[in-house]
């Protein structure tokens, strides 16, 4: 069997709070619903964290209209350490978030009115959507866009994440990790210029050579329905040299630590991902027990060593209050679940 994407999982998302931060999210983003949460060691990631086994809290929370989640990261044994130097738009890693919304004009008065920091003003960009920015309490830039599909209809402005906005070095070779092996093939725009759209951005009236990426065809697998429609953005700088976001840092510390993938069939994928020259730099090799969760999981790195994680999920928790889990490796691998099995999860939904 062939590897298969279902969607954007979750961002990882390293934060000094993982409490104070996950409110906010809840009552912006509508991130409300909690599939796990876990405090432990993670000894995998030995080789990003200073060569040293560090432990950490994590708490993974989706959204019901659709899209990704957040894996909310802290770390416990040290602190949390930011970059030491103003992240621009086109330095190397992830740069931004991208955040699907019914309503974006609405989502940006609201946001207006509630005191968000909003960067710039509510524009379209080069292929006519409208779209704005915004910035968390931490700093993190978020990118509000017209969501072309929406899950399960809440009470929230937004849905889950969409996509990312990512910099890096030389954009044929980033393509052939995006384009190819992640499925992104269809270009919705590549453009050369100083964007009026990124105005607001820290570094947004540099030269930029600007590329976003949709799939043409619909994902499949389990979650494919949940996960929905995403899109990458991958930005290179031609105005001067840009940095490593997480240069001199670990993963885990502040910002967006890594995208993450829900596929199926681990093992095909890690064959053509060393075909590719991406080969897998950590492995769980099995199921990895998350508590409430598991799956098998690994991380490749972009040409720009960005980190790009891949979950097998194994099990998710329907309802935990009956103790209602399920267990998705005898499920056939392409079919989604069914929609009003996946509505269920909003039996885990935490309130406030």
């Amino acid at each position: 069997m062939a590897k298969i994407i279902s969607g954007i999982q979750q961002m990882g998302i390293g934060v000094p709070d993982v409490e104070q931060i996950w409110k906010w999210y809840r009552k912006f983003f509508g991130n409300d619903i909690k599939m796990f949460e876990e405090a432990a060691e993670a000894p995998l990631m030995i080789n990003y964290t200073g060569n040293k086994v560090q432990s950490r809290t994590a708490t993974l929370a989706i959204n019901l209209q659709g899209g990704g989640g957040f894996e909310i990261w802290q770390y416990k044994s040290r602190g949390t350490e930011k970059a030491k130097f103003e992240i621009q738009l086109g330095d190397l890693g992830i740069f931004i978030c991208k955040i699907k919304s019914k309503d974006v004009k609405a989502t940006y008065d609201w946001y207006k009115k509630e005191g968000v920091e909003v960067l710039g003003n509510l524009e379209k960009n080069p292929a006519g959507n409208f779209h704005f920015y915004c910035k968390d309490p931490n700093g993190n830039i978020f990118e509000i866009i017209e969501a072309k599909d929406i899950f399960r209809e809440t009470k929230s402005f937004c849905g889950g994440v969409a996509g990312a906005v990512l910099g890096v070095s030389d954009m044929d070779k980033a393509l052939k990790l995006y384009s190819g092996i992640l499925g992104y093939d269809k270009i919705v725009f590549d453009k050369t210029e100083v964007f009026s759209d990124f105005s607001g951005l820290p570094g947004g009236n540099q030269k930029v050579r600007r590329v976003l990426l949709t799939h043409t065809e619909k994902r499949k697998g389990p979650f494919s329905e949940l996960l929905g429609i995403t899109e990458i953005e991958l930005v290179q700088t031609l105005d001067r040299t840009p940095k490593k976001i997480f240069e001199n840092r670990f993963w885990g510390d502040w910002g967006y630590i890594h995208l993450c993938f829900d596929i199926k069939d681990m093992e095909s994928l890690k064959k053509e991902c060393e075909a590719a020259g991406f080969s897998f730099t950590v492995d769980s090799g099995s199921s990895f027990d998350m508590g409430e969760a598991a799956g098998r999981f690994s991380y490749i790195e972009d040409p720009d060593g960005t980190l790009i994680e891949f979950v097998e999920t194994h099990k998710i928790p329907i309802a935990k209050k009956l103790n209602w889990y399920l267990d998705l490796r005898k499920r056939p691998a392409e079919k989604p679940l069914p929609r009003w099995l996946l509505k269920m999860l909003k039996m885990n939904r935490v309130k406030g």
